[in-house]
């Protein structure tokens, strides 16, 4: 998220909307609740009477719209928006969504959250059969498949396309007369629909931008289905029956806002769930109960409710530095972190302190905040994470490709807590995760993907799968 410091970072947000007469400024308010998922880069794109027009840059929501005329010229009454962290291609203005086609007989819009698995290979077809690509994104790949489909019909095109790309994908695509949103056969990330009190019908890449434009949840979109919406209404269609729920379980622990319901479950109480279910599994005598801000509260709050510990502050954030989780080296990100947490030594001085965070990638923050604990006269820290070691990639939409970057890939759970310096290191199980999210289907792991814990894909990796199982016979040291 914005102010964490762990390098694990989401691909992308998402909205849309359709039949409002400033379609522009509200994808912007809807975009400002998705910031964070992506800091990289925003754009919006508006549909007035067929023609479409767009403003994107690098930055923030509110730096790439500061100039009020960035926004006033976006008119129309539907508008597809884009808020990007670069998982696929580089972070340069050329790969910042939405994607805006021109062609001889149409145009439409584009915005892409997640990552295809069998993007070489489709690049590599379509650029030998004549294709140019304007970018290093794999989301153009989506416009290039439904223009030289051979389908009669546009609505075949797009399912034709649908099915021919892999992965996990949340799609908004603009056309002069409606706005289509379609979700992988998996349904890896959260997509959502909702209505506005006059009518007008909005897409997010998650719930809590509904409460923020004032409109109400109608329902989720479902795996391997597309949604058509026009000036009729909402039709729902499929593109294939070959579905099975594998919602990312990373969306639950980390990346959405505690205030978005996912299937259902809303992730604040899924967080205090699974910080229950921490406490019941957490084997040591400990004073107090601290969390680290911010997307590890509300683990904290049911591991101290469980316990019967009280929940201290012992850890504060600085809401105003910079975003350090895109510095490259493991310096700059300790230093990230001295920025953005403090201890407080009147809270933890003489305390035996249980340290929440939701994850460990790199062990780097986590020994940090350690250190930062000790040094402010905690006696002992404790470490629970609130979910299972991240040992293996996810090539859904999570920029953690390799295992390399992965210190519980590496070390064992003895051996990271000494890398971290902490007293003792307990994670989640992942039938403790499972259960904590608690969804109602009968989909394998509970209708979510635990593949970043157990190594078992609900997927082909298809262009990944040579280097994942030779990244299997690494061995990397940390330090």
């Amino acid at each position: 998220m914005t102010y964490e410091v762990k390098s694990l970072n989401e691909e992308c947000g998402v909205f849309g909307i359709w039949g409002h007469p400033q379609a522009a400024q509200v994808t912007y308010f809807g975009l400002h609740s998705l910031q964070h998922r992506g800091q990289e880069g925003a754009g919006i794109l508006t549909n007035d009477a067929g023609k479409l027009i767009r403003h994107r840059d690098t930055g923030l929501i509110s730096e790439v719209f500061k100039n009020p005329a960035n926004l006033e010229k976006l008119t129309g009454q539907a508008a597809i928006g884009h808020v990007r962290y670069a998982t696929a291609g580089e972070a340069s203005i050329d790969n910042i969504q939405p994607f805006h086609f021109k062609f001889y007989d149409m145009e439409f819009g584009l915005a892409h959250n997640g990552n295809l698995t069998n993007t070489k290979t489709l690049k590599k077809e379509l650029e030998h059969n004549g294709a140019i690509f304007s970018s290093s994104s794999d989301t153009e790949i989506l416009a290039h498949l439904i223009r030289r489909s051979h389908n009669p019909s546009f609505m075949g095109k797009v399912k034709e396309a649908l099915n021919t790309v892999k992965g996990g994908f949340a799609y908004l695509l603009m056309m002069e007369d409606k706005l289509i949103a379609a979700l992988d056969p998996n349904g890896f990330r959260p997509l959502s629909i909702g209505k506005m009190a006059n009518g007008a019908i909005v897409v997010s890449s998650e719930t809590c931008a509904f409460e923020v434009v004032g409109a109400e949840w109608i329902r989720d979109v479902k795996p391997g289905e597309v949604v058509i919406i026009d000036n009729s209404g909402i039709q729902y269609d499929t593109y294939t029956t070959d579905t099975q729920l594998a919602i990312c379980s990373m969306e639950y622990i980390y990346f959405a806002r505690p205030d978005s319901n996912i299937h259902g479950v809303n992730v604040h109480t899924a967080r205090k769930r699974m910080g229950a279910q921490l406490a019941r599994e957490f084997k040591h005598e400990a004073d107090i109960v601290v969390g680290v801000p911010n997307s590890s509260l509300s683990a904290a709050m049911g591991f101290a409710e469980e316990s019967g510990l009280p929940n201290e502050m012992g850890l504060i954030k600085n809401q105003y530095t910079q975003r350090t989780f895109i510095q490259p080296t493991q310096e700059l990100r300790e230093q990230g972190v001295r920025m953005k947490l403090s201890a407080v030594s009147g809270v933890v001085k003489g305390k035996r302190v249980v340290m929440i965070d939701d994850s460990i990638v790199r062990g780097t923050t986590s020994r940090r905040i350690v250190q930062l604990l000790k040094e402010a006269g905690a006696t002992e820290v404790h470490v629970a994470i609130g979910s299972p070691p991240l040992k293996y990639p996810c090539f859904y939409g999570i920029d953690i490709q390799t295992r390399r970057e992965l210190i519980a890939a590496n070390h064992s759970v003895e051996e990271t807590r000494q890398i971290i310096g902490a007293d003792s290191l307990t994670y989640l199980s992942i039938d403790g995760l499972i259960d904590s999210i608690g969804l109602e289907t009968d989909a394998p792991n509970g209708g979510l993907c635990v593949a970043y814990f157990d190594g078992k894909y609900p997927t082909p990796l298809y262009d990944y799968e040579e280097e994942y199982r030779r990244s299997l016979d690494e061995k990397v040291s940390f330090y």
